[in-house]
C-alpha cells in the first residue's frame, strides 16, 4: 500500500458539521478524540458494547462489530466513520463488516487507525491490521489511513510489568518509539475532520529506544533502580523485523511532541497511577 492523496470515489466530505461514528470511543485513544470532535462542532455517536443515553452530544450505541449486528441503525444519519477499535484478533472481519455497512450508508469519509510495521513486521495481529487497511482500500468509499507507533501508555503498561521480573528481559536489537496518546488524538482529529486523504506519513515518537532505556527511564522515575537485564533473542522473522527496525518509524514520517521522559514525569513522577492501556487503541 502507498501513500495516496485521492480515493476511488466521486463523494465528497461536507463541511458542514455532522455525525461521526466513534468506534473504540472509550479507549485510550478514543476518549480523548471524541472531547475533540465535539469541540469542533460535531455530533458522536460511539460504538459500544452496551447502548446509553445522549450525553452532551455523545450517543453510545450498542453493536457488535465481529457478528456484525447493528451497525446498519448506528450509521444513519452518518458522514464520516472513525474506526478506532482494536483487539490483539479480529480486527480484520470487523473492519469488513463495518466498512461494508458504511459503503450500503454512503458514508463520506472512512477514516482508521493502524499501526507503523503492519505491513513489515509478520506478526498475526499486524497482519490482521494491514488486513483491515486494504479491505478499506479496495472498499470504494473515500477513506484515510494513520499508522502510529505504540501508545505511551501501553508501553508504560509493558515496562512496569516486566519491571516485576527478578531480572528484566532485554531483546537484542529491539528499539521502540512509543508516542503519546494525545499527539495521535489531535493528528486523527486532523485528519477525520478533512478531506479523505489515503495512506498518510506514519506519526511515532519524537525519540528511540531500547527497551533497557525505557525501562532506565521508568525506573528513575520511580525513585528506584533497575534490575539485573537478561538478554534474550526475539526470534524468526518477527525477530529479523525488529532488529532491522521495521516497527519504526520511516523515511517522511511525522513525530509527535512529548518525550517518553515528559510522559514518565506526569504519570509516575507525579505519583499519578499507571495507566491502563488497551491493547486495541492501536500501537
Amino acid at each position: 500500500m502507498t501513500t495516496s492523496s485521492a480515493n476511488p470515489s466521486d463523494r465528497s466530505t461536507p463541511s458542514t458539521p455532522s455525525t461521526i461514528l466513534v468506534t473504540g470511543g472509550t479507549g485510550t485513544l478514543g476518549s480523548l478524540v471524541v472531547p475533540l470532535l465535539r469541540e469542533a462542532g460535531h455530533d458522536v455517536r460511539v460504538l459500544s458494547r452496551h447502548g446509553r443515553e445522549t450525553v452532551d452530544g455523545v450517543a453510545h450505541v450498542a453493536v457488535d462489530l465481529l457478528e456484525g449486528e447493528g451497525i446498519e441503525a448506528a450509521l444513519t444519519g452518518v458522514g464520516t466513520v472513525l474506526h478506532l477499535a482494536g483487539g490483539p484478533k479480529g480486527d480484520d472481519l470487523a473492519t469488513r463488516n463495518l466498512v461494508r455497512a458504511a459503503r450500503d450508508a454512503d458514508v463520506r469519509h472512512f477514516v482508521y487507525i493502524s499501526v507503523i510495521g503492519a505491513d513489515r513486521v509478520p506478526l498475526a495481529w499486524l497482519r490482521s491490521k494491514l488486513d483491515a487497511e486494504r479491505a478499506i482500500a479496495g472498499s470504494g468509499l473515500p477513506w484515510t489511513t494513520l499508522r502510529a507507533a505504540q501508545f505511551n501508555e501501553l508501553t508504560l503498561k509493558m515496562v512496569a510489568t516486566m519491571a516485576k521480573l527478578p531480572v528484566f528481559p532485554a531483546p537484542g536489537g529491539l528499539r521502540l518509539q512509543p508516542v503519546d496518546a494525545r499527539d495521535v488524538a489531535a493528528r486523527i482529529t486532523e485528519l477525520t475532520l478533512g478531506s479523505p486523504s489515503g495512506l498518510v506519513p506514519d506519526l511515532a515518537g519524537p525519540e528511540v529506544y531500547t527497551l533497557t532505556e525505557l525501562a532506565d527511564g521508568y525506573a528513575e522515575a520511580r525513585g528506584k533502580r533497575r534490575r539485573p537485564t537478561l538478554p534474550v533473542r526475539i526470534p524468526g522473522k518477527a525477530g529479523r523485523a525488529y532488529r532491522a527496525g521495521d516497527n519504526l518509524a520511516q523515511d517522511g514520517a511525522q513525530t509527535g511532541k512529548r518525550t517518553w521522559g515528559d510522559f514518565l514525569a506526569e504519570r509516575v513522577g507525579q505519583g499519578a497511577p499507571l495507566a491502563s492501556a488497551r491493547v486495541g487503541d492501536a500501537g
